[in-house]
């Protein structure tokens, strides 16, 4: 079994999201993602779903040409090969992050090139 709680993962970065792994395997991949104020995760459209709850803080979740607002409590899933991105508000967020199956390391090159440039809409 593999257990944490989001006080014990806890990382922030001042320059980008941070995600914190607590589960990795060829079917999922789990994280604890950190979000400063107007920190987010690129818009990619990877061959996996996601399922995205919000511990703290607000922010916009993009799916496709949708962008829903997110609050503490807040379920969400975007289903695979969609355009997708995650952006904290004015706020710190924080949220759980589950991919199945995982992206792979090229799907992730879109995440990569917006962190980059600082774009949420590379």
């Amino acid at each position: 079994m593999t257990a944490t709680d989001f006080d014990a993962a806890r990382e922030y970065d001042d320059d980008r999201f941070s995600a914190v792994e607590v589960f990795h395997s060829d079917r999922m991949k789990v994280v604890c993602g950190y979000f400063e104020p107007g920190q987010f995760i690129p818009v990619h459209a990877p061959g996996s779903d996601v399922a995205i709850h919000v511990q703290s803080g607000t922010g916009v979740v993009r799916d496709g040409d949708t962008e829903r607002a997110v609050e503490p409590g807040d379920v969400v899933v975007v289903e695979a090969d969609a355009e997708r991105g995650v952006r904290a508000e004015d706020g710190r967020l924080e949220a759980l992050l589950v991919t199945a199956p995982p992206p792979t390391d090229a799907e992730h090159g879109p995440v990569r090139e917006g962190l980059k440039k600082g774009e949420f809409d590379p």
